[in-house]
Formats: C-alpha cells, sequence, structure tokens
C-alpha cells in the first residue's frame, strides 16, 4: 500500500465577499510593511528607490531643452513623466519610504510596535538610498549628462541646487505637502484591484507634486547627489562646454544638502503622510467606531426592557458554533469506497469530511465523489478503491468564531453575478438587468457543507439545512407559535 499523499489545504477562515474598506486595507498595508521579512523588505526598497531614481531621470530628460515653451507645460510635462515612478512602485512591487510612513495606521490600532515603525522605516530608507545611488552610478558611467550638448548636466545641476536654497521651514513645508499627494494616490489605490486604474489614480497626484515644486526626500536621494556628482566628475568639461564659470554651483555639497534640504524634506515627509493621511483617516475611523459602539450599547439596553431583536439582528449575532454539528459522521482515508457510501447512506449525509488518527482534516469527499470512482470502474464488485483515492484535498474551512451570516451569503450568493461591475466599478453586463433578475440568477456554484477547524483539528462540520433549521427554531413568528399552540390544544 503506498503512502498516503496529502497536499496542503487552502483553509478560508475569514469567509467575507465584501470588499475591504479602504481604511482597512490602509491598516492591512502598514501592518504588512511592517512584519515583511527584513530581508525581502530591504530587497523592494532597493527597486523602489531605483524607480524612483528612473523617473527623476526621465524628468529631467523631458523638460531639458523646453526653455522656450511656457514654464506650467513644461511642469506638467515633467509631473507626468516622473509619475512613472510611483507607478513602478505600486504596480512591480517596491517598499518607498514615502509610502510606508502609512504604517502609523497600524502603530495606533496597537498592530505594530514603536520599534517595528522605527526599524521599518530605517530599512526602508537605506534600501531607496541604495537603489537610488546605484541608478545615479549608472547615469555617471553612461555620461548622460553629455545630452543635448551637456544642457541635460545642466538642468540636473538647476534642479539640485534649487533645492538647496530653501529656507528650512519651507523644505520641511513642501516636504508635507509632497508626501500628502503621495500617500492620497496610495490611499486612493485601494479601491480597486485593477493594475490600469491604479496606475491611472496615481498620476495626477504625483504629476501635481512634481510640477508644483514639492519636496521628495528619496528623490532628494537621487537628484541632489547627481547634481553633486556632476559639479564634481563632469564641471571642468560640461563648464567649459557651456561657458560657465566654474563655481557656480560650488554650493553643491553634502552638508547642505544634509542640513538644508534632506533633513526637514524627511520630517515633512513623515508629517504629511504619517501623520495627516494615515493618523487623520485613524481618527475619523475611531470616530465612527466610537458612535457605533455607542448605538450599539443603546440597542442592547432597549433590548434588555422587552423590544425584539429582527432576523437581521439575530443571524448577524450567530457564529459557526452555535450551529454545527460538533459530532460529525467522518471518514478515513483508508476506508473502501463502499464502506464509505453505507456510512453516508445510514447517517443520512451527502459529504464527510476525511480525518487521520488525530482528528486532523486532511480532506473532504461526497456522495458524488464516491459515485464518480464507482462509474469510472464501472461498478465493479471487488473495487479496491480508497477514500484517498477519490477525495479532495482543496477545500474551504471555517473556524467556530466565524459569522454564520456571512458564511450564508457565501452559500447562496454570486456576487459577481449579482453586481456585475469591474474592479474601476464599470457596468460589465452583457444587457439590462433588474436587481429581481440578477439576483434569480445570481446562484452561487460553492458547497452546501464546509468543516469546522480549530488549532488544526477539526471540531465540527457546519452545513446549509443546519443553518436553515436554527433560522426557522429562532426565528418562527410568535403568532404562528400562538396558533400551532392552539391547534394542537384541540
Amino acid at each position: 500500500m503506498s503512502a498516503l499523499n496529502v497536499t496542503p489545504l487552502k483553509q478560508a477562515t475569514q469567509i467575507a465577499n465584501a470588499q475591504p474598506s479602504m481604511f482597512e486595507q490602509g491598516a492591512k498595508y502598514g501592518k504588512d510593511k511592517a512584519v515583511k521579512s527584513p530581508w525581502q523588505s530591504f530587497g523592494l526598497a532597493v527597486f523602489a528607490g531605483a524607480f524612483i531614481a528612473l523617473a527623476f531621470v526621465f524628468y529631467i530628460t523631458v523638460t531639458t531643452g523646453a526653455a522656450g515653451a511656457p514654464w506650467g507645460l513644461i511642469r506638467l510635462a515633467g509631473g507626468l513623466a516622473f509619475s512613472m515612478g510611483l507607478i513602478l512602485v505600486v504596480v512591480c512591487g517596491g517598499e518607498l519610504f514615502t509610502s510606508t510612513v502609512l504604517t502609523t495606521i497600524a502603530w495606533a490600532k496597537g498592530s505594530i510596535t514603536t520599534k517595528q515603525l522605527l526599524v521599518c522605516w530605517s530599512r526602508v530608507y537605506c534600501g531607496n538610498f541604495i537603489g537610488a545611488s546605484l541608478i545615479l552610478g549608472l547615469v555617471m558611467w553612461g555620461g548622460m549628462w553629455q545630452l543635448d550638448g551637456a544642457h541635460w548636466g545642466l538642468n540636473a545641476l538647476h534642479i539640485a541646487q534649487h533645492k538647496l536654497h530653501h529656507s528650512w521651514g519651507q523644505a520641511f513645508a513642501l516636504g508635507v505637502l509632497c508626501n500628502l499627494l503621495v500617500c492620497l494616490g496610495v490611499w486612493m489605490t485601494f479601491s480597486s484591484k485593477d493594475v490600469l486604474t491604479k496606475s491611472t489614480l496615481l498620476i495626477l497626484p504625483v504629476a501635481m507634486f512634481v510640477s508644483s515644486g514639492f519636496e521628495h526626500s528619496i528623490a532628494n536621494l537621487f537628484m541632489v547627489p547627481l547634481g553633486i556628482a556632476i559639479e564634481h566628475f563632469a564641471g571642468a568639461n560640461l563648464f567649459a562646454a557651456l561657458g560657465i564659470p566654474a563655481g557656480q554651483f560650488s554650493d553643491l555639497t553634502f552638508s547642505n544638502f544634509i542640513s538644508h534640504n534632506l533633513v526637514p524634506v524627511t520630517l515633512g515627509n513623515i508629517v504629511g503622510g504619517g501623520v495627516f493621511v494615515g493618523l487623520g483617516y485613524w481618527a475619523v475611523e475611531k470616530g465612527s467606531a466610537s458612535k457605533v459602539d455607542h448605538i450599539e450599547q443603546n440597542l442592547n439596553y432597549s433590548k434588555s426592557y422587552g423590544e425584539e431583536s429582527t432576523m437581521k439582528t439575530a443571524i448577524n449575532n450567530l457564529v459557526i458554533r452555535d450551529v454545527m454539528d460538533a459530532q460529525p459522521v467522518t471518514l478515513t482515508p483508508e476506508m473502501n469506497v463502499y464502506q464509505a457510501l453505507e456510512l453516508l447512506a445510514q447517517s443520512d449525509v451527502r459529504s464527510a469530511p476525511v480525518v487521520d488518527q488525530q482528528q486532523r482534516l486532511i480532506g473532504f469527499i461526497s456522495e458524488q465523489d464516491l459515485l464518480r470512482g464507482l462509474w469510472s470502474e464501472e461498478y465493479s464488485a471487488d473495487l479496491q478503491l480508497l477514500v484517498r483515492d477519490l477525495m479532495q484535498f482543496e477545500m474551504l474551512t471555517v473556524e467556530p468564531s466565524d459569522s454564520v451570516a456571512q458564511l450564508l451569503e457565501l452559500m447562496i450568493v454570486d456576487k459577481d453575478k449579482l453586481f456585475p461591475v469591474s474592479d474601476g466599478g464599470m457596468y460589465i453586463g452583457s444587457s439590462y438587468q433588474s436587481y429581481e433578475e440578477r439576483l434569480r440568477s445570481a446562484r452561487a456554484n460553492r458547497p452546501s457543507a464546509y468543516p469546522v477547524v480549530e488549532g488544526g483539528r477539526l471540531c465540527g462540520v457546519i452545513r446549509r439545512e443546519q443553518v436553515l433549521t436554527k433560522l426557522v427554531r429562532t426565528q418562527k413568528p410568535v403568532a404562528v407559535e400562538a396558533e400551532e399552540s392552539e391547534t394542537s390544544a384541540a
């Protein structure tokens, strides 16, 4: 007999078809960044730094030699080009410091510690710097400063020098405004799963902050060092070719960059994204939750004085543990197909979980699976097919604390058919149908029975008919009960 080959189960312990709110996605977004593997986080941060550096290369190229065009249009063109950087970060995957500050949401909710927050920020910031430095090295090695008769290099020098001429307060304020837009752009992407929609949503916020001269710390980690590198390594040839005095850009130094730009801009980015957007939405959500809690307390107070709860309230309060069969019929993988069919028939059930000796769930099988096996072997009387040969290894499971209402919704409604819209909100139905018409055809092609698992072990089974029985017993109208009582008395 060959050894039992058990593949990993696909468990769905949280059964909710509804799209999480943007705040919930933002909280998860922040927590995922903080608890991600350090090496993975650092590697993705290197990529993000490179993406933003490449976007600034694009910006310099687009704005070089456009002196005759209107100032605003030149800046707009550069801003649109630079939006490529954040699109690459979101679509290709990257850890960018300016969006990572949204981890403040998870921190405010208590999902991560202050240490995790600061370690995450430091790791991503360093990774971004390395990624930007790699692109800087390649740009200098490739001699890109010589493009357009060295005007490309001159444009880069002017951009870098301009960033050092802000006062400390100006640099801080421009950093706040920049990351306010960056994080709002990222926040908007939580509203869609469609890649094209996400990319489109990012363009205008990025184009605005770039064209308006707002300050992005990671972009500056590339842009200002690029100006310093050009001034030091290409300066003599560039200045000679353009007839520029050699000392015109002597203020491009790392000490000036760090003290006059990088520090205030980084702090401004933290305030704009982490405080204004992250903690701002958290405060709004917290206030809304407090109001809901107050309403629920009032409802509970009213119920204690005899108000009847509605069916909706009752079912929303039910969890799997209240309804499940805690002693379900189970099969073993070594059971013969005929033995399994006999046990299902005697127990009057159409399916059953398959467990090992430690009551760990390893599969699920239905009468249809068993009959399909019999059919394939032409119903041979001495058939040696075992349950393990026919059982399903991939299944949906639930936990005792999961909501019955959400499970019932999963069982009976196909929301893609009921609400035929794309992730971007566009109607994709072939023809107009009323809600009632769509509801009739929105039958869900999903199982009617689900194993209940806790701590890796089977602790029950919940079936659709059990939910229906529970609803009938707990929600039978009082008038009907009275009528039945009178009938039985007569």
